[in-house]
């Protein structure tokens, strides 16, 4: 009777989670006969719908090609079924875009690898061209050994508010947060085979593609990986490439005040991992003022996310001399703008027509007038590279300008510029890095820098 009683248990509870899975609200992505609601995007790989499995198809001699959702997701939970061919490589795009302004329209965004290779990283987390690889798999010896080769393979992806989860074939791959993208498209890869000919109709699979939208917070599952956390902090492809965090993101270290010898006790706080400069309401904060790097840096590449409330102005300066100018106003040097062109007036102004806006090298250089600006109180991304003289200003992965130092052109821009009047204005061999207090509250993080190796000389 005992065993009797146990086989109802067992199968009560049986009947009662096969309920439960089937009231979750999951909607279907594909369709039993067509790729009705998805597009292709990138190169000329083909893709067919055969009775619900999506099948890609490689060809030579074309880029990587994504067969995209029409509709963009945010927070979401989706679950979906794949094989791959040994010899490919392949990804499962979410919250990814693909814009006109941004490298001819080229997918870009996150991706859940798809990884046969020895190295086994499927379930990984991959930045399509943009910051490459977020989350290796290269400490997860756990999720690297499920992978099944030639078969089908299972994966739940959630993208919850700043955080991203994966599972293969039910064990947890990858665990990070990250807030740089909030949504987009859901892409399924071919990726690019070259010239290599024998790969030439290798064949990529999906179908059992589910998603769910709402009450995610009723159905999210925990993850025992400790999450890989990209605020103020060096992704693995970073690591990898040689940056440099230049603030740790929760001290002063490595800054000081650009009139003084210590970091301002006013003016300035660190809250919630952003480096903030108050509202004061002047030019420049009596209080505060504004702060350099206590290091000094010649070729560099320069990362900085900014952030700007309503009419704000800052700006970051490179090949500072706190020297120079030291008895009134902002020290001297470079500088990338930092504004809010809508409502504030300088980017009315300048020496040159609109080189006072955002992006733009102040009072020298229009940035292009085209660029991917997120809105006021949201996170941007300045990017500055000076090597050998050669300088550039990108916003959001986006080139918006660039000039030759001591060029002819840049010394006739100066000569007609407010920095007349100072000798030899920008043409320093090395200098600190500034944030500005211009009497405006802006928010800065995940500074980073990197800067090229030297040879030795023999």
């Amino acid at each position: 009777m005992k065993y009797y009683h146990l086989l109802i248990i067992v199968f009560i509870a049986c009947c009662f989670s096969s309920c439960n899975q089937n009231e979750t609200p999951w909607k279907n992505l594909f369709t039993n006969d067509s790729l009705e609601g998805w597009n292709s995007k990138g190169g000329n790989a083909t893709y067919k719908n055969e009775n619900g499995t999506i099948i890609g198809t490689s060809v030579p001699n074309t880029p990587n090609t994504f067969l995209c959702s029409d509709k963009s997701y945010t927070d979401f939970i989706l679950e979906i079924d794949f094989k791959v061919d040994s010899v490919m490589n392949s990804g499962i795009q979410i919250r990814s875009n693909s814009i006109p302004y941004y490298r001819d329209g080229m997918v870009h965004g996150y991706q859940v690898e798809i990884d046969p290779s020895k190295r086994a990283w499927s379930g990984g987390i991959y930045d399509e061209k943009r910051r490459k690889w977020l989350h290796s798999l290269e400490n997860n010896r756990k999720a690297q050994k499920v992978f099944k080769q030639n078969e089908w393979n299972h994966y739940r992806i959630e993208a919850i508010a700043d955080t991203i989860k994966t599972w293969i074939n039910g064990v947890p791959a990858a665990h990070l947060i990250d807030d740089k993208t909030a949504s987009g498209f859901i892409g399924l890869q071919v990726h690019g085979i070259g010239k290599h000919k024998n790969r030439a109709g290798k064949k990529t699979l999906w179908k059992n593609a589910k998603i769910l939208t709402t009450n995610l917070t009723k159905y999210t599952k925990k993850s025992p990986l400790k999450p890989i956390i990209t605020k103020n902090n060096l992704t693995f492809q970073e690591k990898r490439e040689g940056w440099k965090m230049l603030w740790d993101g929760k001290t002063t270290k490595g800054w000081r005040g650009a009139k003084l010898d210590e970091f301002p006790k006013k003016g300035w706080s660190i809250e919630n991992g952003e480096l903030i400069v108050a509202e004061t309401g002047g030019a420049e904060s009596a209080a505060g003022g504004d702060i350099v790097t206590t290091k000094e840096y010649s070729n560099f590449e320069l990362q900085v996310d900014f952030k700007l409330t309503s009419g704000a102005n800052s700006g970051i300066k490179y090949y500072v001399d706190t020297e120079i100018n030291k008895g009134s106003g902002s020290s001297i040097g470079l500088e990338y703008q930092i504004l809010d062109d809508a409502l504030h007036e300088d980017a009315k102004r300048g020496s040159h027509e609109g080189s006072r806006t955002v992006c733009s090298l102040y009072d020298l250089i229009k940035a292009d007038p085209i660029k991917p600006l997120k809105s006021i109180g949201e996170w941007n991304n300045a990017y500055i590279k000076s090597i050998n003289n050669h300088v550039e200003h990108w916003v959001n992965d986006v080139k918006v300008l660039e000039y030759e130092r001591g060029s002819e052109t840049f010394l006739k821009l100066v000569s007609e510029s407010k920095y007349e009047k100072w000798s030899n204005f920008g043409m320093l061999e090395k200098g600190q890095i500034l944030l500005q207090d211009h009497g405006d509250k802006v928010s800065f993080r995940n500074i980073k820098i990197r800067v090229p190796k030297t040879k030795k000389k023999n």
